[in-house]
């Protein structure tokens, strides 16, 4: 389920089968069980000591679901175990702190950080988004604690980037709009495969690059067309339904430019993180890729950005600099939810806990003999309680109760 994104039935059934191969007769878990062992791991990580030193790097963030609830997760690694040359994984975070919380601001976010202090001692750096009370919060930390820098992440920091140069470009708006109505007219047709992506409408300015990459391929597609048709499609449908890409040639140029300005800073900063003379190193390789006004002027407030927080960071030091991967996280727990998460928070959110960190079989085993089911179904009370589904079923149940049935459902029933 870690590994190979099976889900909890799914990696039942292929133990069942694979046990049933090789000695018929032994009883395979049930997925409830795997369920289980992913929370009783999580806890034990989550819970275990952490070493206390002064280079901790706390990775914060909310994650939501249905309901008023939200839930404040921070992982976190060491300065000095800040991988060289390549983006943070799973196994390079450790899981802090799980703080499920049915209202949130900076006050509280503030208590939470005071709270996390007992877990690996005041830390070097806090890196998050902007969001309003995880800002405020960390900035009254940082007022207590000045040993502590806070730390924008830089792809934050692009989505703004890129919501300002676009929001307002009518051009953008109507290529958005061209490629929505584009998908419905052509995903039920022989021209399905030439089909834009789905548009997001949470985050969508960090989810753009997939559809200016689709315009240049269909640019591509439509020249080569002229030449050498493709006989696989006709040519007449080509040109009635994504025949407008045309007139879109310029503007695709341009913020394909953008998004490479971006996507360069990003990928330095995610690698290499945050050190005095990095921004003079991405200067260089952002120099011959900017020609177009709007990427030059991108460029100038990357550098800018890179610079400012670079500053954060004593002579030698390298700090992080991308907290993408809590946002991956949080994307491997809604996977692993699936369905569930309609019901707003359950006992899964202790399955971050899981999916960080190195996993051997020792881990497992020390998980497995010193967490009992017991103590996760406490600390799913305690800090979770009802669920949304939960709440609906007792909502539900009192009606049925004092509903009074007509006579045809009574004789019925």
């Amino acid at each position: 389920m870690l590994s190979a994104a099976a889900s909890f039935r799914c990696a039942s059934r292929s133990l069942e089968i694979v046990i049933s191969s090789l000695q018929p007769g032994l009883p395979s878990p049930s997925w409830f069980c795997g369920r289980l062992w992913i929370l009783r791991l999580g806890y034990y990580k989550l819970t275990r000591a952490k070493e206390k030193a002064e280079d901790w790097v706390w990775i914060v963030d909310h994650t939501v679901q249905v309901g008023a609830e939200k839930c404040l997760v921070i992982l976190g690694l060491r300065l000095c175990c800040l991988p060289e040359d390549r983006s943070l994984s799973h196994e390079d975070v450790e899981p802090i702190a799980l703080f499920p919380v049915k209202e949130s601001n900076g006050e509280i976010v503030y208590q939470q950080l005071e709270d996390a202090i007992q877990k690996t001692g005041i830390p070097r750096e806090i890196i998050a988004d902007h969001g309003s009370d995880v800002k405020a919060g960390i900035d009254k930390f940082c007022q207590k604690h000045q040993q502590t820098c806070s730390v924008y992440d830089i792809k934050h920091r692009s989505a703004i980037l890129l919501k300002n140069e676009l929001q307002e470009d009518k051009d953008w708006v109507e290529f958005t709009q061209l490629s929505a109505q584009t998908k419905k007219r052509v995903q039920q047709t022989s021209l399905a495969p030439l089909a834009p992506p789905n548009q997001r409408t949470k985050s969508r300015y960090m989810n753009i690059d997939t559809l200016i990459q689709w315009g240049c391929e269909v640019l591509t597609f439509l020249d080569r067309q002229k030449e050498e048709p493709n006989k696989e499609f006709v040519h007449k449908q080509i040109e009635e339904k994504l025949g407008w890409v045309f007139s879109f040639r310029d503007q695709l140029k341009e913020w394909e430019e953008l998004l490479q300005v971006i996507t360069i800073a990003e990928s330095m900063v995610r690698k290499q993180g945050l050190s005095h003379g990095l921004a003079h190193e991405l200067k260089e390789l952002l120099v011959p890729v900017a020609h177009t006004e709007r990427a030059k002027r991108a460029r100038a407030q990357l550098l800018t950005f890179v610079a400012e927080q670079s500053l954060k960071a004593k002579p030698g030091e390298r700090l992080l600099g991308s907290s993408e991967v809590i946002e991956s996280v949080f994307g491997k727990l809604k996977r692993l939810e699936q369905e569930q998460a309609r019901s707003g928070f359950t006992g899964l959110i202790l399955s971050i806990g899981a999916m960080v960190s190195t996993t051997t079989k020792e881990v497992i085993q020390k998980a497995l003999e010193t967490v009992p089911t017991k103590q996760i179904l406490i600390w799913c009370k305690e800090k979770l309680g009802q669920s949304v589904q939960a709440k609906r079923r007792k909502a539900f149940a009192s009606c049925e109760k004092t509903e009074q049935k007509p006579d045809q459902f009574r004789k019925l029933a």
